[in-house]
């Protein structure tokens, strides 16, 4: 989880009335507390590290020669650019406008700081700029869709 994200987090907490806090992003979550034993005045960062770690599946023994779902899926496509990652949790645009031409098609080449998408985040539309010159190799996310913190949208070769 983004540290500046925590300290904004305490940083509400401070300004609020609330006593305690605990947010979720994918398999990591954060809890704030004013008072965690009861005792202390200032708000405390409590990590909280529980993954849910998934039993792996034994193949049938009796069926042998089936495919396992782990067998069937497609590889991942390998790109021998960089991705541009998401800096903050929301919603994926192509371009500003529905309709629009979109910032960046594969093939287009960009320079750094050149608009290859946008992330919308609570109303606010953030314009995700190129890190640097190159090539744009593929464009991960359709319009519309949500993304994640950290999570690839662009790659850039």
């Amino acid at each position: 989880m983004d540290i500046r994200k925590v300290k904004k987090l305490i940083e509400l907490l401070e300004e609020s009335n609330i006593s305690e806090i605990e947010i979720q992003e994918g398999e990591e979550s954060v809890r704030i507390s004013r008072h965690p034993n009861g005792t202390s005045q200032a708000p405390q960062v409590l990590p909280e590290y529980a993954p849910q770690a998934q039993p792996a599946q034994a193949p049938d023994p009796a069926t042998p020669g089936t495919a396992t779902p782990a067998q069937e899926a497609p590889e991942a496509p390998t790109y021998r650019g960089e991705a541009v990652v998401s800096p903050m949790v929301g919603t994926f645009y192509r371009s500003p406008a529905p309709g629009a031409k979109p910032f960046a098609e594969p093939g287009d080449t960009v320079k750094k700081g050149d608009t290859v998408c946008i992330v919308e985040a609570m109303k606010m539309m953030n314009q995700i700029e190129a890190d640097r010159d190159g090539v744009i190799e593929a464009v991960l996310m359709d319009d519309g869709e949500p993304v994640e913190f950290d999570q690839p949208m662009v790659v850039i070769a």
